[in-house]
């Protein structure tokens, strides 16, 4: 090991001797300095160095390295005078830049200490179990809550791959899948219970970084149950209850078997318990099927389904849902309606129906009709999306289920329970949109009510709120939507307070976003806000092998609006549906079977071609100019106005379905458009 002289052991010769005793990398054979009480030479004498005020007396042949720190050039040119060949100088120049990037290194490692200080501090106060891995799986934090439910020590697991030291553990599975699972149970290798919620982590660019487990002694979690509620109370307060309702209730077991009836269930029936409990859902019916049993079939609740009971055939009204506990079904349990109670109630029924249109989402996946690969992978990345909280834009043509989706994916996710708003944003006035949206308060314009109004998104707190038509905002409406998705907040017109709120956001669209950002009349940052989880749903002309089961769905559907009996389409009349190009989608293909079904005799059964408007001969009947020549009888009014709807269809096709852009080109106001377009059926049967 090389000697080193230090001459000079003033504050920067100090830094220098401790960095030379301390790395070990030479060793420290003597200091001098003039100052007998230098710094330097007082740690020095501590430490057993030799030490001296005259350097000449220190060096010796056996030096190896001099470093010069008092930065006199009389000693540097002694020290270069006195020098051996194989001695090596080190001015005081190198010196204090090698003490100064060691005092600023001493610094980093200081405040990185006391940085990681806090952040162990801080997962160490927790009362819950930490552990988080690196995309290797290797473990990378460990808390002392972990140590003591573990019994491993963090310095003997940190670095370490997770299944060494937890082999049960699922982490990996968590990591690599990048799908959180929340409240799962997990035994440990010393026989602890735990409860624990695993979560991916990710970079902000989406990459994986690692994943984290949160968990906790399964004990507390009972105790704690233990001290907040007692489960016998709370079953014998909710029999109490089921018995004292005057509404007459039915509960039976997921095998279909009666387990309770309420007093009210027996005067209305003039049945007894006896006659129930333990026996099939069958029993008390006298006309009609069970919906107990279908309810426990399907999954599905079932409403308003009228039916006759008890040995009286009392005629009543049914609702029967099922009971689902931690996802497994446990039986159903039904409400059952006088009838003759029911008409004193139309009325109110009325104005519910209305609410509840607006209020919830009235559809599932298991609506959406779709067998091809297109419709398929839109599905699944909608059931996917429904899973996240991340703002979902639904893009696509008219008539392609937009709505649709967006109730499904509100009835997939975990505000299923809470509301579902819809706003179409075309379909309200400029002026009154942001009134609409945000609600205001009492005075906040003329004609305000008083009290003011709740928003559509105060309304679909803890919901979901569905923003059909999205890009027919005015740029001042978006502002206001980006500020509502970026702080998760709105202000009421007139007001002032910020009231918070917690929605999560569909949105749809018929237009190209990103050519209306081109052009300036869609905010970029807003439509990275909502292009967050993009969906794109296929129009009917690419996935035409759905066109037969559709048709086999909306016909059940019309049959039962029209009060029709109609069974199936034939071969050729479906031949004739498939080669058509369908611009109005899925909307236009039940318009046409529903102008059929209107026209067919009580006594047919079947659609065939000769029931379906002759849309596609007058498409090749029509002449260059677009008038419709297969009809000479035609007046000039008549004519006039089938070359102004297809010139209005023509202009529509062009600019993509964007309204406002296809007004302005056609020389007329966007109400005008409106009006023709209504007048012509474009709004509802051609592409949007």
């Amino acid at each position: 090991m090389q000697k080193v002289l230090l001459v000079g052991a003033g504050k920067g010769g100090t830094v220098l001797l401790k960095m030379l005793i301390e790395t070990k990398l030479m060793k420290v054979a003597a200091v001098a300095d003039i100052d007998s009480e230098a710094p330097g030479i007082v740690y020095a004498r501590a430490k057993g160095i030799p030490v001296h005020t005259n350097w000449k007396m220190l060096f010796t042949e056996d030096i190896d390295v001099v470093m010069e720190a008092t930065g006199d050039p009389q000693i540097m040119d002694g020290l270069l005078k006195a020098r051996s060949s194989r001695t090596i100088i080190v001015p005081s120049t190198v010196a204090l830049i090698i003490s100064r990037l060691i005092r600023e290194k001493e610094q980093l490692i200081t405040r990185l200490k006391e940085q990681t200080g806090k952040y162990t501090t801080i997962f160490d106060s927790t009362n819950d179990g930490m552990i988080v891995i690196d995309a290797n799986e290797d473990i990378i934090l460990f808390n002392r809550v972990a140590e003591n439910v573990t019994g491993h020590m963090r310095n003997h697991v940190l670095g370490r791959k997770i299944r060494e030291v937890i082999p049960s553990t699922r982490l990996p599975e968590v990591l690599y899948s990048q799908e959180p699972e929340y409240n799962q149970e997990q035994v440990l290798d010393n026989g602890l219970k735990i409860i624990t919620t695993r979560i991916p982590i990710m970079n902000e660019d989406g990459s994986l970084r690692g994943a984290l487990s949160i968990f906790k002694d399964i004990t507390d979690a009972v105790q704690l149950a233990e001290e907040v509620t007692n489960l016998r109370e709370i079953e014998t307060m909710l029999t109490a209850i089921i018995q004292s309702s005057d509404e007459a209730i039915s509960v039976v077991d997921e095998k279909g078997r009666g387990i309770l009836v309420n007093p009210a269930y027996t005067r209305m029936t003039g049945l007894k318990e006896e006659d129930i409990i333990g026996l099939p859902a069958t029993t008390d019916i006298s006309e009609g099927e069970s919906m107990h049993l279908r309810v426990l079939q399907t999954r599905r609740a079932v409403r308003g389904v009228r039916m006759k009971v008890g040995s009286s055939s009392k005629d009543v009204l049914v609702n029967v849902a099922p009971v689902i506990v931690d996802g497994k079904l446990k039986g159903s349990v039904g409400v059952i309606h006088d009838v003759s109670e029911i008409k004193t109630l139309t009325t109110e029924l009325s104005r519910a129906r209305q609410i509840i249109r607006t209020l919830e989402a009235k559809y599932t996946f298991l609506d959406i009709i779709g067998e091809s690969e297109e419709m398929k992978l839109a599905i699944e990345q909608a059931k996917l999306g429904a899973k996240t909280p991340a703002t979902v834009l639904l893009r696509g043509e008219s008539g392609t289920g937009k709505e649709l989706f967006a109730h499904a994916i509100h009835n997939e996710s975990d505000r299923k329970y809470n509301k579902f708003i819809r706003v179409n944003c075309a379909a309200i006035a400029e002026n009154l949109l942001e009134s609409e949206l945000f609600g205001y308060e009492e005075g906040a314009f003329s004609g305000a009510k008083r009290g003011g109004k709740t928003g559509f998104f105060e309304e679909a707190n803890n919901g979901s709120i569905f923003l059909d038509e999205i890009g027919e905002l005015s740029p001042q409406m978006q502002a206001k939507l980006l500020r509502v998705l970026q702080e998760k907040e709105i202000v009421r017109v007139g007001g002032t307070k910020p009231i918070p709120v917690n929605v999560r956001v569909i949105a749809a669209t018929n237009i190209k976003i990103e050519m209306a950002m081109t052009e300036g009349a869609f905010r970029e940052d807003l439509y990275y806000r909502l292009n967050r989880y993009p969906i794109s749903i296929p129009p009917l002309r690419q996935r035409k092998g759905d066109i037969v089961p559709l048709c086999v769905h909306l016909i059940r559907k019309i049959n039962q609006d029209y009060g029709k009996n109609i069974e199936e389409i034939s071969p050729e009349a479906a031949q004739i549906l498939h080669s058509h190009d369908w611009p109005g989608n899925v909307r236009e293909l039940e318009n046409i079977l529903g102008r059929a079904m209107i026209f067919m005799h009580p006594s047919e059964r079947c659609i065939n071609a000769v029931h379906l408007p002759d849309f596609v001969s007058r498409k090749q009947a029509q002449s260059a100019s677009g008038i419709d020549l297969s009809q000479p009888e035609m007046t000039l009014s008549e004519a006039m106005e089938r070359t102004e709807e297809d010139f209005i269809k023509a202009s529509l096709q062009k600019f993509e379905y964007n309204r406002t852009r296809t007004a302005k080109s056609l020389g007329i106001s966007l109400r005008s458009l409106y009006y023709k377009m209504e007048k012509y059926g474009i709004a509802k049967h051609s592409t949007q």
